[in-house]
């Protein structure tokens, strides 16, 4: 990502992330300037031309942040990435944003194969993340009492498929738990999937 994508980033990430999801949440040309000042390899687009189509944001953090697995804002320092460590062991991924009018076509999964060969250019232990689970408050609604953990493992066994989790496990992240309380999310149970992939 260069500098002259920022505004087009903000406004991608607008129209990935809809209400209800909170706006509180979403990308400022202030907060990626702060991405691209401390970790700029580790940031992202994809083009259709000039159209910046899709995004990645990523982050460094140690193995004891790592291991911890805290809130989004305790893991990676809040949207300023506060707790990027150069020394860190994991290149953690903050964010990925594909324009909806772009998605199932191999976007996302480019992105993250990008991803995956920074981590082994720098030699990093791995790539972790922790997504979204929003298919879990329809879920839930279909068939009341069941735990955002419940709903996490059936969609890692097959059972049932969410739009993010279920691409994530394809693209080859393993599921390793579920962080309750890590954001604001009303759609996950503001609930987080924890994944990692390893080179």
């Amino acid at each position: 990502m260069a500098w002259k994508h920022l505004q087009d980033v903000v406004d991608l990430q607008r129209a990935c992330f809809p209400p209800p999801f909170p706006d509180e949440m979403l990308w400022t040309a202030e907060h990626l300037e702060r991405h691209l000042t401390v970790f700029p390899g580790g940031q992202f687009v994809a083009l259709n031309g000039d159209q910046v189509i899709a995004s990645a944001s990523s982050t460094i953090i140690s193995e004891v942040n790592w291991s911890s697995h805290r809130s989004w804002d305790e893991t990676v320092g809040g949207p300023f990435l506060h707790t990027f460590d150069p020394a860190g062991t994991t290149v953690y991924g903050l964010d990925i944003s594909v324009h909806p009018n772009f998605r199932g076509k191999g976007v996302g999964r480019l992105l993250y194969q990008t991803r995956f060969d920074l981590v082994r250019r720098m030699r990093m232990e791995r790539y972790g993340t922790a997504c979204r689970l929003p298919g879990f408050l329809a879920h839930s609604a279909q068939f009341p009492g069941t735990s955002v953990d419940q709903y996490a493992k059936e969609v890692v066994s097959g059972l049932i498929a969410d739009r993010t989790l279920t691409p994530l496990l394809r693209y080859g992240l393993s599921f390793i738990t579920v962080i309750h309380q890590y954001m604001e999310d009303c759609e996950s149970g503001d609930a987080a999937a924890l994944l990692e992939w390893t080179p």
